[in-house]
């Protein structure tokens, strides 16, 4: 779950506890340029106020309004289409023509969101069904291999938790790194122990842990959705965390070095408790090449090969 939809998430949660009705809208299929992915989400309070968006402006207003004066009153959900026409199309705003088809659920159960978010906040893969004759909802496990899908008799959704990015050091090219890695809509967190880095840490944005990576990152636990990059280009921190982030889960763990330091690290690691398997995920020299010099630059390839890496884009072998 990107950060919006999660705000949404929780916005929702806060609005049904302090007794607000609610609507939550989610897109559920488009045709033609649209801006806003299967899924999204949109929370409409019943005095207007709203959280999230389902077209980036185009058809909120219009859809606030039928929200308040019609759906809130039913008890079932919804099916809400903008754009069928050329003419509706251009009215609402919406790009090249696009067709847009909304659900909308006049009843959202509290007691589902919540639980939908505390399974988000433990870092779970969640699969959310909805019944579209009863507005009934429940919650599975779920896997990231689950695509969305909505019938006219049932709408799957599956949520995650956020994609993190948990680096190793805290010197210039991490803060470069953190902040590309918070632009891409990463949680990010800095594990560094030394003192000399223990101050240059104070921001609302990045979680700082002050200990030993491979502690922290135990303590923190690696998922499916973590990113590790050890860039404190010192082998006593950078290793420790490479043996606990290379036995992981992590979908992506690389380290800072040059082609020969990367080839020794990968001599090393192999001398501890991990097999070549393991080892041969380390994504070394770190980053994609784009001829990158400057700390900036470097982190942008960080951040290229990360994502890359992330939608399962393969990537050119490093010679």
């Amino acid at each position: 779950m990107n950060s919006t939809d999660l705000s949404v998430l929780k916005t929702a949660v806060s609005w049904l506890k302090e007794g607000h009705p609610v609507a939550i809208a989610t897109v559920v299929q488009t045709w033609g340029s649209a801006p806003r992915p299967l899924g999204s989400w949109l929370a409409i309070r019943q005095d207007g106020q709203v959280a999230g968006s389902v077209s980036g402006g185009c058809v909120e207003d219009d859809l606030i309004r039928r929200v308040q004066s019609e759906i809130l009153t039913r008890n079932t959900p919804e099916m809400v289409v903008y754009g069928v026409s050329q003419q509706e199309a251009a009215r609402f705003g919406l790009p090249c023509g696009g067709t847009l088809r909304l659900l909308v659920e006049p009843k959202p159960e509290l007691a589902v969101l919540g639980q939908l978010l505390d399974k988000i906040s433990s870092h779970q893969i969640v699969r959310r069904t909805v019944d579209l004759q009863s507005g009934k909802s429940n919650l599975s496990i779920g896997t990231r291999q689950d695509a969305f899908s909505c019938t006219e008799e049932v709408m799957c959704t599956t949520y995650g938790p956020r994609w993190r990015m948990v680096i190793i050091g805290a010197g210039q090219l991490s803060l470069y790194t953190a902040d590309f890695a918070l632009a891409s809509d990463f949680e990010v967190i800095v594990i560094d122990p030394r003192e000399e880095y223990a101050e240059g840490i104070h921001r609302e944005d990045v979680s700082f842990f002050k200990g030993m990576p491979d502690d922290v990152l135990l303590e923190i636990g690696v998922d499916p959705h973590t990113a590790v990059v050890a860039l404190t280009h010192d082998p006593k921190l950078d290793d420790m965390a490479l043996m606990e982030a290379l036995k992981s889960p992590a979908f992506y763990v690389g380290a800072l070095g040059s082609r020969k330091n990367t080839q020794k690290r990968k001599e090393r690691l192999l001398e501890f408790d991990l097999n070549q398997e393991q080892v041969d995920r380390l994504h070394g020299p770190v980053g994609l090449y784009i001829g990158a010099l400057t700390p900036p630059e470097i982190a942008v390839s960080i951040l290229a090969e990360v994502i890359a890496v992330k939608y399962g884009i393969s990537i050119p072998k490093k010679e």
